[in-house]
């Protein structure tokens, strides 16, 4: 994770038990070989591991004119001058995996390289190489970069549907800057949502110690093998606590794919507009189910008209994978690609049903926030979500900006704006055009939000 965006969930209340015992003892075997050591393991794979250098310039603004000020709130040193604006380089740190040594392709994490204006890694012999982005995806937050340069070590990947929990697993990365780190543990649990503010997830989780700097580094199980790419840690005080969170390959592998064969994400469409139904709901609608995502609405000629589905059906599992709600099948969607058939199993009438359906595409223009209104600098906006719900997403809020300040988060869906319904990006440009104040009716997950804007 890097110094400049650290993925910390201070907000969510936990009970940590005593840690002296949360850390696995050494497997029995490697290979299938007996071992007392994971030496012979990391010596194999972490050449294929990269640490991450990030420079960029900021535009720094402030009306703070005394130091004493400035120290209290964590401002840039004065250098003895008064308060004003500048430009500033900042640094920061992470890790990459190298996953095509052919061609120099390194699996990351995107809040590792977003905003770069130059990228450098070092391997693990200290050589230095200048990277470029090929693509970034931030709502998985996994981006593929590369360097020019032969003798690349690569390291296999791995089939991360086949992760058990109990499985032994160790982390590489680059924490706190240090360079070259390895920790070990197990695979805690699978299939982890509600982690990340990005909204596409299904992370594996681990107690492998991850810290700050290790975000794109490598989960790597006992075949030497990749399964997952380091993304983010559970902490109240920035340090590894035992809970860390690393996006599985069948997602980064699918990620990479579309950036190397398109350039860009093409994210599935299913055409629905749906909502989160409980045990109560289902069954006033005749149906006998603990949860599912209701269909509320359907868009002509959708992937999911053209399967037969209907308004009131509730969709209970995609590719067999269960789904409780409208969040989930958010995410079981949009990690799919468009063109892809997909089995939806439904319930309607209380009977159970299947349909297969070939994923239209989210199209998806983007436009920054400050193009809106100033109070909404730091943001970016589209006018299509992947499971068709109206109105504007907000796809992603860098931290520490105007947005982010008043409360939006990535995922938010933008419903009305000063209590007018806004479905596309025209009509929020036209009503924020007539108002200096604007209140933002928001929807996050099932929750109503309304947030003003100044």
């Amino acid at each position: 994770m890097t110094s400049k965006t650290r993925l910390f969930i201070p907000s969510l209340l936990l009970t940590i038990a005593a840690m002296s015992s949360a850390y696995a003892a050494l497997p029995l075997s490697v290979k299938g070989q007996p071992v007392t050591s994971l030496a012979p393991l990391v010596e194999e794979v972490s050449p294929a591991v990269v640490n991450i250098r990030v420079s960029q310039t900021v535009t720094r603004r402030n009306s703070f004119g005394d130091d004493a000020f400035r120290r209290f709130f964590g401002l840039p040193d004065g250098g003895g001058g008064g308060g004003g604006s500048g430009s500033q380089e900042i640094a920061s740190a992470g890790s990459g995996v190298i996953v095509d040594a052919q061609r120099g392709y390194i699996l990351t994490n995107h809040h590792v390289v977003a905003d770069a204006d130059a990228i450098q890694i070092s391997l693990i012999d200290g050589t230095l190489l200048d990277a470029e982005i090929v693509g970034s995806d931030p709502a998985t937050d996994i981006a593929v970069i590369k360097v020019d340069a032969d003798g690349l070590t690569e390291m296999p990947i791995g089939d991360s549907t086949g992760a058990r929990v109990g499985d032994f697993v160790i982390a590489i990365g680059n924490p706190f800057g240090l360079g070259h780190t390895v920790t070990s543990g197990i695979i805690s649990a699978l299939g982890r949502t509600g982690i990340s503010r990005d909204g596409y997830e299904d992370f594996i989780q681990t107690d492998a110690s991850i810290n700050p700097g290790n975000s794109g580094g490598a989960l790597v199980n006992m075949n030497g093998e990749l399964i997952g790419i380091n993304s983010a840690i559970f902490s109240r005080s920035g340090g590894n606590i035992g809970i860390g969170f690393a996006v599985p390959t069948e997602i980064a592998s699918s990620i990479m794919s579309q950036i190397l064969d398109f350039g860009e994400i093409r994210r599935g469409l299913l055409g629905v507009n749906i909502q989160t139904i409980d045990a109560e709901a289902a069954e006033a609608l005749g149906n006998d189910i603990e949860s599912g995502a209701l269909i509320t609405g359907i868009q002509s000629d959708s992937a999911a008209e053209l399967a037969g589905l209907k308004v009131g059906d509730i969709i209970i599992e995609v590719n067999d994978k269960k789904v409780d709600g409208a969040v989930e099948l958010r995410n079981r969607i949009g990690l799919l690609r468009s063109g892809e058939q997909v089995n939806i199993t439904y319930l309607r009438d209380n009977k159970v049903l299947s349909a297969q359906a070939e994923l239209g595409r989210a199209q998806s223009q983007m436009v920054m926030g400050e193009e809106i209104h100033p109070g909404l600098a730091g943001s970016i906006f589209s006018a299509t979500t992947t499971t068709g719900d109206s109105g504007i997403e907000i796809n992603e809020v860098q931290e520490g900006t105007p947005a982010a300040q008043r409360g939006l988060r990535t995922g938010d869906l933008i419903t009305h704006v000063n209590r007018i319904s806004v479905q596309n990006l025209q009509e929020l440009r036209e009503v924020a055009a007539r108002y200096d104040i604007l209140f933002l009716n928001v929807r996050r997950g099932d929750r109503a939000l309304m947030f003003q804007i100044r």
